[in-house]
């Protein structure tokens, strides 16, 4: 279910490309700077947000956006 891909660079995988390109996803341009960078999506696959390695998988920042 799970391989290593690059999420930066020449070899970035298709779905990090999506993700961090406005041109791709239509939306924004985002920044992977480290691990567990979280890609926020709605329910039809569009990136909602984006949010840094620090900010809590539970917090009311990302919870809010849950219904």
């Amino acid at each position: 279910m799970a391989e290593k891909v690059s999420v930066k660079g020449e070899d970035i995988h298709p779905l990090f490309k999506w993700l961090t390109s406005k041109a791709e996803n239509g939306v924004m341009d985002a920044e992977i700077r480290w691990n567990f960078t979280k890609f926020l999506l709605d329910e039809n696959g569009n990136l909602l947000a984006v949010y840094p390695s620090k900010v809590n998988p539970m917090s009311e920042e990302i919870t809010k956006h849950l219904q």
